[in-house]
């Protein structure tokens, strides 16, 4: 896998946690106990996808533009993609669609869920 950064940039948002789902094989990164990303593996433990929410309009011009991004592997098509993690979607975009796969799921949330997953990020920190 090319993007050997995602692991800490993930677990450096506020309120994030990990885990791995041995049935799927999927390492996942979680907000408020909902998923927002997710590197899917094979069974040599090698990453073929990393998985994230997208609104459904920018997902689908994303998959028109790279042939790396396609709908959610084993996810709702609509709102999930997949992507590569040995193609040639750039760091800097990646990022960015990991940022609002986040801001997307912590938005889900009411406004003291929110707070309170904040709170408890800050809390640790002290």
């Amino acid at each position: 896998m090319k993007y050997l950064w995602i692991d800490e940039y993930l677990l450096g948002k506020p309120g994030v946690t990990k885990d791995l789902k041995k049935e799927w094989n999927w390492i996942r990164y979680m907000i408020g106990g909902k998923l927002f990303a997710a590197i899917c593996l094979d069974r040599n433990d090698k990453p073929y996808y990393i998985t994230l929410k997208l609104e459904p309009l920018e997902g689908d011009f994303l998959r028109q533009q790279y042939a790396d991004i396609i709908p959610g592997y084993y996810c709702n098509k609509v709102h999930w993609n997949s992507i590569n993690p040995d193609g040639s979607v750039p760091d800097d975009l990646l990022r960015d669609l990991l940022d609002k796969s986040y801001q997307l799921v912590l938005g889900g949330f009411s406004r003291k869920k929110q707070q309170e997953i904040l709170a408890e990020y800050k809390r640790g920190d002290e």
